[in-house]
Protein backbone atom coordinates (compact mmCIF):
# COMPACT_ATOMS: atom_id res chain seq x y z
CA UNK A 1 0.00 0.00 0.00
CA UNK A 2 1.67 3.02 -1.23
CA UNK A 3 1.24 6.06 0.62
CA UNK A 4 1.99 9.92 -0.35
CA UNK A 5 3.13 12.06 3.10
CA UNK A 6 2.93 15.99 1.29
CA UNK A 7 3.51 18.52 3.54
CA UNK A 8 0.05 19.55 4.27
CA UNK A 9 -0.25 15.89 5.50
CA UNK A 10 1.88 16.31 8.22
CA UNK A 11 0.18 19.18 9.07
CA UNK A 12 -3.57 18.03 8.57
CA UNK A 13 -3.41 14.55 9.73
CA UNK A 14 -6.78 15.38 12.09
CA UNK A 15 -8.38 17.05 9.56
CA UNK A 16 -8.10 14.42 7.24
CA UNK A 17 -9.23 11.93 10.30
CA UNK A 18 -12.60 14.20 10.83
CA UNK A 19 -13.53 14.59 6.95
CA UNK A 20 -14.36 11.19 7.21
CA UNK A 21 -17.73 10.68 8.00
CA UNK A 22 -17.55 7.26 9.76
CA UNK A 23 -14.82 8.67 11.86
CA UNK A 24 -16.76 11.66 12.56
CA UNK A 25 -19.40 9.76 14.28
CA UNK A 26 -17.12 7.98 15.78
CA UNK A 27 -15.54 11.14 17.57
CA UNK A 28 -19.08 12.27 18.47
CA UNK A 29 -20.24 9.19 20.58
CA UNK A 30 -16.81 9.03 22.10
CA UNK A 31 -15.98 12.30 22.96
CA UNK A 32 -19.58 14.26 23.39
CA UNK A 33 -21.38 14.05 25.61
CA UNK A 34 -24.93 14.52 24.45
CA UNK A 35 -27.14 10.95 24.14
CA UNK A 36 -29.01 12.29 20.84
CA UNK A 37 -25.44 12.13 19.25
CA UNK A 38 -24.18 8.14 19.99
CA UNK A 39 -27.35 6.91 17.38
CA UNK A 40 -25.55 9.73 14.20
CA UNK A 41 -24.74 7.26 11.55
CA UNK A 42 -22.16 8.69 8.81
CA UNK A 43 -25.20 8.96 6.11
CA UNK A 44 -26.62 11.60 7.97
CA UNK A 45 -22.83 13.71 8.13
CA UNK A 46 -22.51 15.73 5.39
CA UNK A 47 -19.33 18.70 5.25
CA UNK A 48 -20.36 22.21 3.98
CA UNK A 49 -16.57 23.46 5.04
CA UNK A 50 -16.21 24.18 1.17
CA UNK A 51 -19.52 26.12 1.12
CA UNK A 52 -19.22 27.92 4.21
CA UNK A 53 -16.39 28.24 6.00
CA UNK A 54 -14.43 30.06 3.23
CA UNK A 55 -15.91 33.30 3.61
CA UNK A 56 -14.46 33.98 7.42
CA UNK A 57 -10.79 35.25 6.27
CA UNK A 58 -8.90 34.38 9.50
CA UNK A 59 -9.69 30.38 8.93
CA UNK A 60 -7.15 27.58 9.21
CA UNK A 61 -7.29 24.58 7.05
CA UNK A 62 -7.94 22.64 10.44
CA UNK A 63 -11.24 24.17 10.81
CA UNK A 64 -14.45 22.29 9.41
CA UNK A 65 -18.29 22.45 9.93
CA UNK A 66 -20.68 19.44 9.27
CA UNK A 67 -24.28 19.62 9.05
CA UNK A 68 -25.53 16.75 10.95
CA UNK A 69 -29.51 15.16 10.37
CA UNK A 70 -31.39 14.27 13.38
CA UNK A 71 -34.66 13.24 12.98
CA UNK A 72 -35.37 13.06 9.71
CA UNK A 73 -36.03 17.18 9.61
CA UNK A 74 -33.97 18.41 12.43
CA UNK A 75 -30.19 20.39 11.68
CA UNK A 76 -27.42 20.02 13.46
CA UNK A 77 -24.42 22.30 12.90
CA UNK A 78 -20.95 21.16 14.34
CA UNK A 79 -17.99 23.31 14.19
CA UNK A 80 -14.71 21.78 14.79
CA UNK A 81 -11.29 23.55 14.70
CA UNK A 82 -8.47 21.43 15.83
CA UNK A 83 -5.57 23.04 16.93
CA UNK A 84 -1.88 21.21 17.79
CA UNK A 85 0.41 24.18 18.83
CA UNK A 86 1.87 24.21 22.60
CA UNK A 87 0.54 27.95 22.36
CA UNK A 88 -3.06 27.99 23.37
CA UNK A 89 -5.09 30.15 21.11
CA UNK A 90 -6.98 32.62 23.15
CA UNK A 91 -8.80 34.08 20.39
CA UNK A 92 -11.07 30.86 19.92
CA UNK A 93 -14.60 32.06 21.69
CA UNK A 94 -14.44 34.82 19.11
CA UNK A 95 -13.36 32.97 16.16
CA UNK A 96 -16.36 30.44 17.70
CA UNK A 97 -18.80 33.69 17.31
CA UNK A 98 -18.31 34.58 13.80
CA UNK A 99 -18.49 30.75 12.27
CA UNK A 100 -21.95 30.60 14.83
CA UNK A 101 -22.97 33.87 12.94
CA UNK A 102 -21.45 32.89 9.56
CA UNK A 103 -23.70 29.67 9.94
CA UNK A 104 -26.75 31.24 10.87
CA UNK A 105 -26.88 33.96 8.33
CA UNK A 106 -26.18 30.59 5.79
CA UNK A 107 -28.96 28.65 7.38
CA UNK A 108 -31.79 31.75 7.20
CA UNK A 109 -31.06 32.22 3.21
CA UNK A 110 -31.39 28.66 2.53
CA UNK A 111 -34.68 28.27 4.82
CA UNK A 112 -36.32 31.34 2.65
CA UNK A 113 -34.97 29.58 -0.67
CA UNK A 114 -36.50 26.87 0.49
CA UNK A 115 -39.86 28.23 0.86
CA UNK A 116 -39.63 30.46 -2.30
CA UNK A 117 -39.44 26.57 -4.08
CA UNK A 118 -42.08 25.82 -2.35
CA UNK A 119 -44.06 28.60 -3.00
CA UNK A 120 -43.40 27.86 -6.81
CA UNK A 121 -44.63 24.29 -6.65
CA UNK A 122 -47.98 25.48 -5.03
CA UNK A 123 -48.38 27.91 -7.47
CA UNK A 124 -48.85 30.38 -4.95
CA UNK A 125 -47.86 34.50 -4.68
CA UNK A 126 -46.74 34.54 -1.57
CA UNK A 127 -43.10 36.23 -0.83
CA UNK A 128 -42.63 36.01 2.74
CA UNK A 129 -39.44 35.76 4.04
CA UNK A 130 -39.96 32.39 6.55
CA UNK A 131 -37.45 33.98 9.47
CA UNK A 132 -39.72 36.55 9.73
CA UNK A 133 -42.08 34.63 10.83
CA UNK A 134 -43.09 33.89 14.49
CA UNK A 135 -42.68 29.29 14.03
CA UNK A 136 -39.28 30.08 12.30
CA UNK A 137 -36.47 28.35 14.32
CA UNK A 138 -32.37 28.08 14.55
CA UNK A 139 -30.66 25.42 13.98
CA UNK A 140 -28.65 24.30 17.29
CA UNK A 141 -24.72 24.85 16.75
CA UNK A 142 -22.11 22.02 18.32
CA UNK A 143 -18.46 24.40 18.57
CA UNK A 144 -15.84 21.78 19.57
CA UNK A 145 -11.87 22.28 20.13
CA UNK A 146 -10.09 19.18 19.44
CA UNK A 147 -6.81 19.67 21.31
CA UNK A 148 -3.77 17.45 20.87
CA UNK A 149 -1.10 19.77 22.19
CA UNK A 150 1.36 18.88 25.65
CA UNK A 151 0.09 21.95 27.27
CA UNK A 152 -2.69 22.71 29.30
CA UNK A 153 -5.66 24.67 27.52
CA UNK A 154 -6.08 27.57 29.31
CA UNK A 155 -8.12 29.61 27.07
CA UNK A 156 -12.18 30.69 28.09
CA UNK A 157 -14.31 27.95 26.64
CA UNK A 158 -17.31 30.95 27.18
CA UNK A 159 -17.89 34.05 25.07
CA UNK A 160 -19.21 35.55 28.28
CA UNK A 161 -16.19 35.10 30.89
CA UNK A 162 -13.47 36.79 27.42
CA UNK A 163 -15.80 39.92 27.57
CA UNK A 164 -15.07 42.98 30.06
CA UNK A 165 -17.53 44.14 32.22
CA UNK A 166 -19.86 40.84 32.28
CA UNK A 167 -20.92 40.56 35.32
CA UNK A 168 -22.95 43.89 34.65
CA UNK A 169 -23.83 43.31 31.09
CA UNK A 170 -24.30 39.39 31.43
CA UNK A 171 -27.85 39.60 29.97
CA UNK A 172 -26.35 41.29 26.25
CA UNK A 173 -23.53 38.79 25.92
CA UNK A 174 -23.82 35.97 24.08
CA UNK A 175 -23.17 32.66 26.38
CA UNK A 176 -22.18 30.12 23.80
CA UNK A 177 -19.69 27.48 25.49
CA UNK A 178 -17.34 25.29 22.78
CA UNK A 179 -17.02 21.77 23.77
CA UNK A 180 -12.91 21.02 24.71
CA UNK A 181 -11.55 17.71 23.75
CA UNK A 182 -8.16 17.47 25.33
CA UNK A 183 -6.79 14.52 23.84
CA UNK A 184 -3.76 14.23 26.86
CA UNK A 185 -6.64 13.35 28.96
CA UNK A 186 -7.36 10.62 27.64
CA UNK A 187 -5.07 7.66 28.50
CA UNK A 188 -4.06 4.83 25.93
CA UNK A 189 -6.02 2.67 28.11
CA UNK A 190 -9.06 5.38 28.02
CA UNK A 191 -9.31 5.09 24.38
CA UNK A 192 -8.74 1.49 23.91
CA UNK A 193 -12.33 1.50 25.97
CA UNK A 194 -13.99 2.64 22.71
CA UNK A 195 -12.97 -0.45 21.21
CA UNK A 196 -13.30 1.61 17.95
CA UNK A 197 -11.26 2.68 14.55
CA UNK A 198 -11.16 6.04 15.99
CA UNK A 199 -9.51 4.47 18.92
CA UNK A 200 -6.47 4.05 16.76
CA UNK A 201 -5.88 6.89 14.80
CA UNK A 202 -6.58 9.00 18.40
CA UNK A 203 -3.49 6.58 19.88
CA UNK A 204 -1.25 7.26 16.86
CA UNK A 205 -1.94 11.22 17.79
CA UNK A 206 -0.33 10.51 20.83
CA UNK A 207 2.73 9.26 19.96
CA UNK A 208 5.07 11.72 20.69
CA UNK A 209 7.69 10.43 23.05
CA UNK A 210 9.22 7.62 23.38
CA UNK A 211 6.80 7.13 26.53
CA UNK A 212 3.98 7.12 24.65
CA UNK A 213 5.61 4.36 22.56
CA UNK A 214 6.04 2.04 25.63
CA UNK A 215 2.42 2.58 26.73
CA UNK A 216 1.22 0.98 24.04
CA UNK A 217 2.94 -2.44 24.97
CA UNK A 218 0.09 -2.25 28.03
CA UNK A 219 -2.92 -2.09 26.31
CA UNK A 220 -5.29 -5.08 27.05
CA UNK A 221 -5.29 -7.97 24.67
CA UNK A 222 -9.16 -7.77 24.25
CA UNK A 223 -8.48 -4.57 22.77
CA UNK A 224 -6.01 -6.07 20.16
CA UNK A 225 -8.58 -8.75 19.38
CA UNK A 226 -11.31 -6.05 19.18
CA UNK A 227 -8.97 -4.82 15.97
CA UNK A 228 -8.54 -7.93 14.73
CA UNK A 229 -12.39 -8.15 14.28
CA UNK A 230 -13.00 -4.93 13.03
CA UNK A 231 -13.88 -4.36 9.17
CA UNK A 232 -12.17 -1.88 8.09
CA UNK A 233 -12.76 -0.34 5.02
CA UNK A 234 -9.95 0.01 2.54
CA UNK A 235 -10.39 3.99 2.25
CA UNK A 236 -9.77 3.47 6.29
CA UNK A 237 -7.00 1.48 6.01
CA UNK A 238 -5.46 3.76 3.68
CA UNK A 239 -6.27 6.71 5.65
CA UNK A 240 -4.92 4.78 8.72
CA UNK A 241 -1.57 4.26 6.94
CA UNK A 242 -0.71 7.61 5.91
CA UNK A 243 -1.38 9.11 9.45
CA UNK A 244 1.20 6.44 10.93
CA UNK A 245 3.24 7.12 8.00
CA UNK A 246 3.31 10.79 8.61
CA UNK A 247 3.88 10.26 12.16
CA UNK A 248 7.01 7.83 11.64
CA UNK A 249 8.58 10.53 9.40
CA UNK A 250 8.19 13.25 11.93
CA UNK A 251 10.45 11.09 14.54
CA UNK A 252 12.72 10.26 12.00
CA UNK A 253 12.11 6.69 11.69
CA UNK A 254 13.99 4.96 8.72
CA UNK A 255 12.16 4.42 5.35
CA UNK A 256 12.75 1.15 5.55
CA UNK A 257 11.05 0.93 9.20
CA UNK A 258 8.34 2.42 7.55
CA UNK A 259 7.82 0.04 4.14
CA UNK A 260 8.13 -3.07 6.72
CA UNK A 261 5.34 -2.18 9.33
CA UNK A 262 2.70 -1.02 6.12
CA UNK A 263 3.75 -4.47 4.64
CA UNK A 264 2.39 -6.22 7.73
CA UNK A 265 -0.36 -4.22 7.95
CA UNK A 266 -1.70 -5.07 4.38
CA UNK A 267 -1.10 -9.10 5.02
CA UNK A 268 -2.27 -8.82 9.08
CA UNK A 269 -4.35 -6.61 9.54
CA UNK A 270 -4.41 -2.79 11.18
CA UNK A 271 -3.74 -3.82 14.66
CA UNK A 272 -0.32 -4.27 13.32
CA UNK A 273 0.22 -0.62 13.97
CA UNK A 274 0.65 -1.72 17.56
CA UNK A 275 3.63 -3.30 17.08
CA UNK A 276 5.86 -0.17 16.74
CA UNK A 277 5.29 -0.50 20.52
CA UNK A 278 9.44 -1.51 20.63
CA UNK A 279 10.14 1.53 19.08
CA UNK A 280 12.27 3.70 21.07
CA UNK A 281 13.22 7.15 19.53
CA UNK A 282 15.68 7.96 21.64
CA UNK A 283 17.40 5.45 21.90
CA UNK A 284 17.47 4.83 18.05
CA UNK A 285 18.29 8.47 17.03
CA UNK A 286 21.39 7.79 19.65
CA UNK A 287 21.93 4.84 17.74
CA UNK A 288 22.34 6.58 14.69
CA UNK A 289 24.30 9.44 15.87
CA UNK A 290 26.68 6.27 17.12
CA UNK A 291 26.96 4.76 14.31
CA UNK A 292 27.59 7.84 12.41
CA UNK A 293 30.07 8.55 14.63
CA UNK A 294 31.85 5.69 14.06
CA UNK A 295 31.90 5.45 10.21
CA UNK A 296 33.31 9.31 10.61
CA UNK A 297 36.16 7.78 12.53
CA UNK A 298 36.82 5.19 10.50
CA UNK A 299 37.05 7.38 7.48
CA UNK A 300 39.43 9.94 9.66
CA UNK A 301 41.38 6.93 9.94
CA UNK A 302 42.27 5.48 6.65
CA UNK A 303 42.50 8.85 5.32
CA UNK A 304 45.61 9.42 7.70
CA UNK A 305 46.61 6.23 6.57
CA UNK A 306 46.46 7.05 2.62
CA UNK A 307 48.00 10.24 3.52
CA UNK A 308 50.96 8.54 5.22
CA UNK A 309 51.57 5.99 2.30
CA UNK A 310 51.80 8.52 -0.17
CA UNK A 311 54.16 10.58 2.37
CA UNK A 312 56.29 7.99 2.03
CA UNK A 313 56.35 7.62 -1.37
CA UNK A 314 53.74 4.98 -2.41
CA UNK A 315 51.46 5.46 -5.62
CA UNK A 316 47.69 5.08 -5.56
CA UNK A 317 47.37 1.78 -7.48
CA UNK A 318 50.10 0.35 -4.39
CA UNK A 319 47.84 2.10 -2.36
CA UNK A 320 44.72 0.13 -3.32
CA UNK A 321 46.36 -3.29 -3.55
CA UNK A 322 47.75 -2.93 -0.03
CA UNK A 323 43.88 -1.83 1.71
CA UNK A 324 41.81 -3.41 -0.81
CA UNK A 325 40.74 -0.62 -2.11
CA UNK A 326 39.13 0.88 -5.62
CA UNK A 327 40.43 3.83 -6.84
CA UNK A 328 37.56 6.07 -6.49
CA UNK A 329 36.92 5.27 -2.89
CA UNK A 330 40.43 6.18 -2.46
CA UNK A 331 39.79 9.76 -4.27
CA UNK A 332 36.25 9.59 -2.30
CA UNK A 333 38.41 9.89 1.10
CA UNK A 334 41.40 12.48 -0.38
CA UNK A 335 39.36 14.27 -3.16
CA UNK A 336 42.46 16.48 -3.88
CA UNK A 337 44.05 13.05 -5.78
CA UNK A 338 41.16 13.11 -8.25
CA UNK A 339 42.51 14.10 -11.92
CA UNK A 340 41.61 17.87 -12.96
Amino acid sequence: MEVEVTHKARDNSVKEILADPELFVEFLRNFVPIDMLKNVAPADVEDVTARLISLVSEQKDGDTIKRVNLNGDKSLFVITIVEHESQVNFRAPFKMLLYIALILNAYEKEANRAQLRSNCRKETDSTTDITQTKDFKYPPILPIIFYDGESEWTAETNFLHRTEMHEIFEKYIPKFEYELVKLKDYSFTDLAKFGDTLSLFMMIDKLKTAEAFAELGKLPKEYIKQLNEINVPINLKKLLVKVITVLLHKINVPQEEIDTLIERIDERGVSEMLLIENYDVQATRRERREAEQERDVAKRRLSIAIKTLLDKGSTVMEITEKMGMTEDEIIALLPELSPA
